[in-house]
């Protein structure tokens, strides 16, 4: 009887196993863009100057003029006074120029970068190489750090981080862009690892951390975090209205543009 309260004894003064934690892989929302079939457009300011701060406020603005947004994205960082805080070119026409100085933060931690849409394709280049693109750029915007140059992660990223936020990012794999926003604060190394080993893209730019924000009309979202600068977004005309039937035959009303893949 001794014994068996002994034992007794001796199993419930053992600590109890400690709980096996399995660490679970961060999510994403990832969207992509073919931009042989699908209109990339930069935004800023409207045509009053005002800053568009908000999707809704850019998608009213559109519809006014015969467009409809699809997509959208806080694209790049920017100054107190939301202007751009490097180079930003819309519609072909420079509207910020191209920063090349050092300094504090995110945007400076180097190399940063550029994401261009030229005559022949998206791109994302080290902004230091942003001079020798010889095409046409019709849009471009600078950010930092670069996330991937060539399928190598930023040399400044520390796989042991534990500075973990909301992010944004912008990635290319030959003609395709990928719009990615983190479901979660996630760190800088996980969140480049994701763009080269998920998505196989080659480059990758960081648009921004804690504000990062994205429209999707198909999916009914409208995030409205923070007021915002640049915002890259993707364009389709509205449908034509309906046009009364003729005498002999009847038209159709224009259809839809290809549906956006949501991965």
């Amino acid at each position: 009887m001794v014994k068996t309260l002994l034992l007794l004894f001796v199993l419930y003064a053992l600590p109890a196993p400690a709980a096996v934690r399995t660490p679970v892989a961060p999510s994403y929302t990832a969207i992509r863009i073919d931009t042989r079939e699908q209109r990339l457009e930069l935004f800023w300011r409207d045509d009053q100057g005002q800053v568009f701060h908000r999707f809704d406020r850019l998608a009213d603005w559109l519809a006014a003029r015969g467009q409809r947004l699809m997509l959208a994205m806080n694209a790049g960082m920017f100054e107190p006074d939301f202007s751009p805080v490097g180079l930003f070119v819309a519609d072909g026409r420079e509207q910020a120029p191209l920063n090349l100085r050092d300094g504090k933060g995110n945007f400076y931690l180097k190399p940063n970068g550029v994401f261009a849409l030229t005559a022949t394709g998206p791109r994302i280049v080290a902004s230091s190489e942003f001079a020798g693109i010889e095409d046409h750029v019709r849009l471009a915007t600078q950010s930092g750090p670069l996330l991937l140059a060539h399928g190598m992660i930023h040399p400044g990223f520390n796989p042991a981080s534990t500075s973990r936020h909301l992010r944004n990012g912008i990635g290319v794999d030959g003609p395709i862009v990928w719009f990615v926003v983190s479901d979660a604060p996630v760190t800088f190394h996980e969140f480049a690892r994701y763009f080269r080993d998920e998505l196989h893209c080659t480059d990758a730019l960081y648009l921004d951390g804690n504000l990062s924000s994205l429209y999707d009309r198909a999916h009914g979202r409208d995030d409205q975090r923070e007021p915002l600068g640049p915002i890259i977004g993707v364009v389709e005309p509205l449908p034509s209205a309906p046009v009364a039937p003729a005498a002999e035959h009847s038209t159709t009303p224009a259809g839809e543009a290809p549906a956006i893949h949501q991965e």
